[in-house]
């Protein structure tokens, strides 16, 4: 389940600090809804830990026996990941990744303290926050009640006799839709809402596993297949390994043809297409698009943006796409109505069998579970053992009702006065980057004053929303974990239909208080820190201040860098996608944004250099960490200006800086899982955030003494520096 979908909100996040495919962290089936363990401190003891001794990092962790020149994230991490291999849990673990679970275990304290209550005494939010959880927890109920909770909706998939009522039935919360909608900000007018049009229907994370022809690539597709197989199986279907292959057809199909590579898809330019009614039904063919769109609730919306609509050779010719690129451009819209229409209906209900039952396998019997782990889990991502149950749950409540528990959260773990101190830090944060737009070459004043007016009205917000949201209306019901599900869609559904046609509500949060993550989101032009990344070792009051500055310094920075990176920088001051730059100016970012994808590109950690990072998917994260740290230095200087600032355990304080960036991004993973990543996520490895941000930056050169010679040394010719 999730909270708030980042790609409605147009938001860049700053990194996934639990990554999850389907539910694939599970395990150690607990006793039932009763037993809440015996405190978090216990079940989290087997976890590593991070020491940040005195001042906000530990020098007993740097390896002395590696030069900073030679490799930045080892000198400060090595030492470390060395002590602490991956518990069987995780498929990566790290500095996100160990915060996370401490968020974690303060939401399980939370909820042993409401279940240690007199029941007559808890309120309603209280019980439905202790529902939500044990309804989840409670697997000897759910193995009990075997698919009988799953049945209506099995039974209505099943009973659809024609393509048109399939695509309706999609239509409605809970379901898998073949074609879908929702009511989004609209980019090119952010003072209204929007009917935003798209698809799926891929049940690998990414069209390129379907086109992979090596061996390894094989044995996934297999797997794949034998595990669809088995969830159609259990859905009584006597033929079920050959329909899994019809099933698999036509998702390969929808990969090869109509898909987009990810990387092309980042282009805001390609994927805002403003339809009105009678062009989206026009697209739609014989589907049922007028029924469809009043079955969401979105057919009165002022137009419809369709994201994946291949360009016209006029639009390609304006937007100056090379030949390679249009490659990558599927058929997307019209391509998938085509396939839908040419699809057998009983592939199509399949299908939707099949991800209905993926998306639910958590709270469904053990075995389905198990399943959708052995795939996801072990095969995609090389984890041992699924997550303990109870995590899961505390995950499944924070998706269902997740403020309430942030309420609860923020009220017990997040200090005001983290709050003044992260407001200082952002205003310094803006005075550097007001300074570095000034003194940049390559930028024309005309740029420079709409860059300025950007940067003014940048809207921060910290912690928590003021007016966390109160689920007024949905019922969490106890002990049945599917009804719970499909209560939150059908909630989610009718909070986000009504915002069409009314005010935008500038106070809302796309993550939870507790989240250990921030992110930018461009229509808003706002940068978003919840209290649980407002810890160690991103940020405390005890910190050294050049371990502020360059830990959650740099987070603030990489966020105002989302809003001036390659996508975040066509929408303007108000969050209206349009060109606010000068050609010329424009030119000269691009190509500062091609060398920095060149540099990526030549990172190759798996398969002796044959596996890279893909620098064009990376590219707005990329520069949101070079940049980003650009101005967190800046910003440090600016706050220690005309003070004192003493050497630490024989570090300097420019040292004491670098070190408590490294120290973010302080991670471990297992190799199926860096594959996933490469393929698939926009940001970069955790190492190249780290060596790959430092090498173009003069003054960790200066700091560490890194000379021609040295393994990361760059010519300062060769250095990028945007912002």
């Amino acid at each position: 389940m999730i909270h708030k979908t980042a790609a409605l909100l147009g938001a860049s996040l700053l990194a996934l600090a639990t990554p999850a495919l389907a539910d694939d962290n599970a395990h150690a089936h607990d006793d039932g809804n009763e037993t809440l363990l015996q405190g978090a401190e216990a079940a989290a003891s087997a976890l590593p830990t991070m020491s940040f001794g005195k001042w906000g990092f530990d020098p007993a962790l740097i390896a002395s026996d590696v030069k900073p020149g030679d490799d930045f994230n080892a000198y400060a991490n090595q030492k470390w990941i060395d002590a602490n291999p991956l518990p069987a849990e995780f498929s990566r673990i790290g500095a996100f990744t160990l915060l996370g679970e401490k968020s974690t275990a303060d939401v399980k304290a939370l909820m042993d303290e409401l279940a240690a209550k007199d029941p007559a005494s808890l309120s309603g939010d209280e019980r439905r926050i202790l529902d939500a959880y044990r309804s989840y927890l409670d697997t000897a109920a759910i193995d009990a009640a075997g698919l009988a909770p799953a049945k209506p909706y099995l039974d209505r998939i099943a009973g659809a006799k024609t393509l048109g009522e399939l695509v309706l039935l999609g239509a409605e919360p809970g379901y898998a839709g073949l074609i879908g909608g929702a009511v989004s900000i609209d980019s090119k007018q952010p003072d209204r809402h929007i009917a935003a049009i798209g698809f799926g229907g891929l049940g690998l994370p990414d069209r390129d596993y379907y086109l992979d022809t090596t061996e390894k690539g094989q044995g996934i597709q297999a797997k794949y297949k034998a595990y669809v197989a088995f969830l159609l199986g259990e859905a009584g279907y006597t033929d079920a390994a050959a329909m899994a292959e019809k099933v698999y057809a036509f998702e390969d199909a929808n990969a090869r043809t109509v898909q987009w590579d990810r990387a092309v898809r980042r282009n805001r330019d390609l994927t805002y297409n403003l339809l009105t009614a009678d062009e989206l039904s026009a697209v739609g063919g014989a589907l049922p698009v007028t029924a469809m769109l009043e079955k969401i609730g979105i057919a009165s919306s002022p137009g419809f943006v369709v994201s994946l609509m291949p360009p016209s050779d006029e639009e390609a010719a304006a937007l100056k796409l090379d030949e390679a690129t249009r490659a990558k451009i599927g058929t997307g819209l019209p391509g998938m109505v085509a396939l839908i229409s040419e699809t057998p209906v009983d592939v199509l209900k399949a299908w939707m069998v099949k991800e209905f039952l993926s998306g639910n396998a958590a709270v469904l019997p053990a075995r389905f579970d198990a399943a959708n782990f052995e795939f996801y889990g072990k095969t995609l991502r090389g984890t041992p053992e699924q997550r303990p149950r109870w995590k899961r749950a505390i995950g499944e409540a924070e998706g269902l009702i997740g403020e309430l528990v942030g309420k609860e959260y923020v009220a017990r773990f997040f200090p005001a006065e983290n709050k003044v101190a992260m407001d200082e830090l952002v205003a310094n944060l803006r005075l550097a980057l007001a300074e570095s737009i000034t003194g940049i070459r390559w930028m024309g004043e005309e740029t420079k004053t709409q860059a300025r007016a950007k940067l003014a009205s940048f809207d921060p917000k910290i912690g928590y929303r003021p007016n966390l949201e109160t689920y007024e209306g949905l019922t969490v019901t106890s002990g049945d974990a599917i009804a719970n599900r499909m209560a939150a869609a059908r909630w989610n559904r009718a909070d986000n239909i009504a915002k069409l046609g009314a005010p935008i509500d500038r106070t809302e949060w796309g993550m939870l208080p507790q989240t250990v993550n921030a992110y930018y989101n461009s229509v808003k032009n706002e940068i978003v820190f919840p209290a649980g990344i407002l810890q160690q070792p991103f940020f405390a009051l005890t910190n050294d201040v050049a371990v502020n500055y360059g830990a959650i310094g740099g987070v603030i920075g990489h966020e105002i860098g989302h809003g001036f990176d390659d996508q975040g920088s066509k929408s303007d001051a108000s969050g209206a996608l349009r060109n606010w730059w000068t050609d010329a100016d424009r030119a000269a970012f691009d190509t500062l944004g091609n060398r920095l994808v060149a540099q990526y590109n030549a990172y190759c950690p798996l398969d002796d250099g044959k596996t890279c990072v893909n620098g064009r998917l990376t590219l707005g994260e990329n520069i949101g960490d070079v940049g980003g740290l650009s101005m967190a230095y800046r910003a440090y200087k600016i706050a220690t200006k005309g003070k004192d600032v003493p050497v630490i355990d024989g570090l300097t304080g420019d040292q004491r800086f670098f070190l408590a960036w490294a120290q973010v991004w302080r991670s471990t993973q297992r190799e199926e899982n860096y594959r996933n990543r490469l393929r698939t996520d926009s940001h970069s490895p955790e190492e190249y955030r780290v060596n790959g941000v430092v090498r173009n930056l003069d003054e960790w050169y200066e700091a560490f003494g890194v000379k021609p010679g040295d393994a990361m040394y760059l010519p300062p010719e060769q250095r990028v520096r945007i912002w």
